[in-house]
């Protein structure tokens, strides 16, 4: 299906976003919505292969919603601009690290792995995984194939001190710091609609799947 068609109706929706140009433009968000599924089939069935994690899972349970449901007053758009999937162990909204495919115009699309925003239980048990197995740790995020994939590496929102529970001299501190740990690799439009896609996709989702395990042992304990 028409990659192209999915990138244009999300230009177009960010250009009109707003509830009466969507209910006018139902039929195309529709159209929209049965392309990126497609492609969110494609990149599940290749994930499957050698992640068992996701086996069984289909794209209802990893694509989010297009509506938007943490508005702000100050935010008048009721719709996002992307579509997106998060591919993790009991689907999207499952407190698990995973794989991240958005795609959006004008060159926001992005892949990615690892986990967002995980809840304060969570983000202790991954921290104490970090400080009792800091070695195998640095050497998951040091990996040729992740710096190849995601040159900027392991990334996330940073606290100013440390957590609670470590001090200053803690090893790997700056890693403990973190609140999120995530990877991503920007996509430019070009490559949306190049048809080895899928295949890059996979590619950078296998060079994330160490960062991935790593984090779901540590949630796991």
């Amino acid at each position: 299906m028409d990659r192209a068609f999915l990138l244009e109706f999300l230009r177009n929706l960010a250009a009109n976003n707003h509830k009466a140009w969507m209910d006018e433009h139902r039929a195309d968000y529709h159209r929209a919505r049965a392309i990126y599924t497609t492609l969110v089939q494609e990149v599940l069935t290749g994930l499957q292969a050698f992640e068992p994690e996701v086996r069984g899972l289909i794209p209802a349970d990893v694509m989010f919603r297009i509506n938007k449901n943490d508005r702000s007053q100050r935010d008048p758009e009721p719709y996002k601009r992307r579509m997106g999937a998060g591919l993790k162990r009991d689907g999207r909204h499952a407190p698990w690290a995973g794989y991240f495919l958005a795609i959006q115009p004008e060159g926001h699309s992005w892949v990615g792995g690892g986990i967002w925003r995980p809840d304060t239980a969570g983000l202790a048990r991954i921290r104490q995984e970090i400080h009792y197995n800091g070695a195998e740790f640095r050497a998951v995020r040091e990996a040729a194939d992740l710096q190849q994939q995601f040159p900027a590496g392991v990334q996330g929102e940073q606290l100013q001190r440390p957590p609670r529970g470590y001090d200053r001299h803690t090893p790997d501190l700056e890693w403990l710091q973190l609140k999120q740990f995530t990877v991503v690799q920007p996509v430019a439009d070009a490559d949306v609609l190049r048809p080895e896609f899928v295949s890059r996709v996979l590619a950078a989702f296998r060079a994330a799947q160490p960062l991935v395990r790593f984090l779901n042992d540590g949630l796991s304990n």
